[in-house]
């Protein structure tokens, strides 16, 4: 190798760098970012949704429904909303950390009562139509999975300020609020908006 040679090489990897590198790796973190920030995807692990979720499906998760965060942080930088009694969320559990997928049941100052698997907000019986597998929360109609019974009952608690009840809608087969606790409602990661794949149709749209 020459001394020319020798010379030319970083001179090169600075150019190559410059404008091949560069460009990627900045791409690279405005996509992370905008992931992180504005929409993402999780997939679902176990039947604790059905019937509204199987196992293995992927959803589409809306990060800005309740709040514009700094990328790769918890600071929210502009609020957008609350969550909302029906709403399907993806959270971290108080628990042990574990990222879950359920369905809002209660916000702040509702009176809960459960039992059976059927779920009354403030004396009112979410039953919808008269079936025992149906709740209707008014913005939306939810079908239950009652096969394996309720699970444990909750015998009339009011939700705290800025607290939420997760459930799953496999009653029976989920561990939930009735588990773990409540969830401050400032923790919710994103709002679970549709369907994108299931295991057996492959890609579909399905709104939740």
């Amino acid at each position: 190798m020459t001394a020319a040679t020798a010379e030319t090489e970083p001179k090169g990897l600075v150019h190559w760098l410059k404008k091949e590198a560069m460009p990627m790796a900045v791409m690279l973190g405005l996509l992370l970012a905008a992931r992180d920030t504005l929409a993402n995807h999780y997939q679902v692990p176990s039947g604790s949704m059905e019937p509204t979720l199987m196992p293995g499906d992927r959803v589409v998760v809306d990060m800005r429904a309740y709040g514009v965060r700094l990328p790769f942080t918890n600071k929210e930088l502009l609020h957008t909303g609350e969550p909302q009694r029906g709403d399907v969320v993806v959270f971290n559990s108080p628990q042990d950390g574990t990222r879950l997928i359920k369905r809002v049941a209660a916000v702040g100052g509702d009176r809960v009562r459960l039992h059976d698997g059927q779920l009354s907000i403030n004396g009112q019986p979410l039953r919808g139509d008269g079936k025992a597998e149906v709740e209707d929360f008014g913005s939306r109609t939810v079908s239950l999975n009652l096969d394996q019974g309720g699970g444990p009952d909750i015998d009339g608690i009011t939700i705290p300020a800025g607290k939420l009840l997760m459930l799953g809608d496999h009653r029976g087969n989920s561990a939930d609020g009735r588990y773990f606790g409540l969830v401050n409602a400032s923790e919710v990661y994103g709002k679970g908006t549709w369907v994108y794949y299931r295991r057996g149709d492959g890609f579909t749209w399905k709104s939740l």
